[in-house]
């Protein structure tokens, strides 16, 4: 899960990208309005955490861009305003949540977690495809009840495919969300090709299909056909 943190004050940002990415989500930062404008018009994410109090100007403005644009994102207010205009409004204008500062990182991760499943899952515990069950509360798989033991990375891959059956998704699309910024400075796709086989590998040694399709020339997608 790819996360974009839109937050000005170092010590909160430092510690929710440090917490987060324990959590194993990639994570990218902004810190100012015209920052978030700009990643949030180039890249595609699987929730926002958004601070309204930004020094070049509104975050709710940051919401009204990602919901004229028609994004997938889930959004998750992190603000000190208590004032309940403020939440209103956010939620009014789509925001999935609305946490106020102070909070506990665990919480934070709990409703991060619950915005994820209903936006990503329908709301399910676990997604299953063919002889594939997926847990994504746990990161865990399993193939015909039994347990693929996966790098986190290789995870991610699994899930972004399974999370678009049938959508042929393009390589620079698949690295950029599973990677992040890190993608941008690769010289070629090979850790991809990489993760790939190795998962691929993973999967069939536990009795599962093949379900990871090439499209020539484009990327892959995730097809029992």
């Amino acid at each position: 899960m790819k996360l974009l943190i839109v937050e000005d004050e170092p010590a909160l940002r430092s510690s929710l990208v440090e917490y987060l990415r324990q959590d194993g989500y990639v994570v990218e930062v902004a810190v100012s309005y015209g920052e978030a404008h700009e990643k949030i018009k180039l890249y595609q994410y699987d929730c926002v955490l958004l601070d309204l109090t930004l020094p070049d100007g509104n975050g709710l403005d940051v919401l009204r861009t990602l919901k004229a644009d028609h994004s997938p994102a889930g959004v998750l207010i992190i603000s000190a305003r208590g004032a309940l205009d403020d939440k209103v409004l956010g939620l009014e204008l789509g925001a999935d949540d609305y946490l106020a500062k102070p909070f506990h990182l665990s919480e934070l991760s709990a409703r991060l977690k619950a915005i994820i499943r209903r936006r990503q899952f329908q709301g399910q515990r676990q997604l299953l495809f063919q002889e594939l069950t997926v847990l994504p509360d746990q990161a865990q798989v399993l193939v015909h009840g039994e347990a693929v033991a996966l790098t986190r990375k290789e995870y991610d891959l699994l899930l972004y495919l399974l999370t678009h059956p049938g959508r042929v998704l393009t390589k620079e699309s698949i690295a950029e969300h599973v990677w992040g910024d890190a993608a941008d400075a690769a010289d070629s796709f090979d850790f991809l090709y990489t993760h790939l086989k190795n998962l691929r590998r993973k999967l069939q040694e536990k009795g599962a299909a093949d379900y990871i399709r090439s499209v020539y020339g484009v990327g892959y997608k995730f097809s029992a056909e």
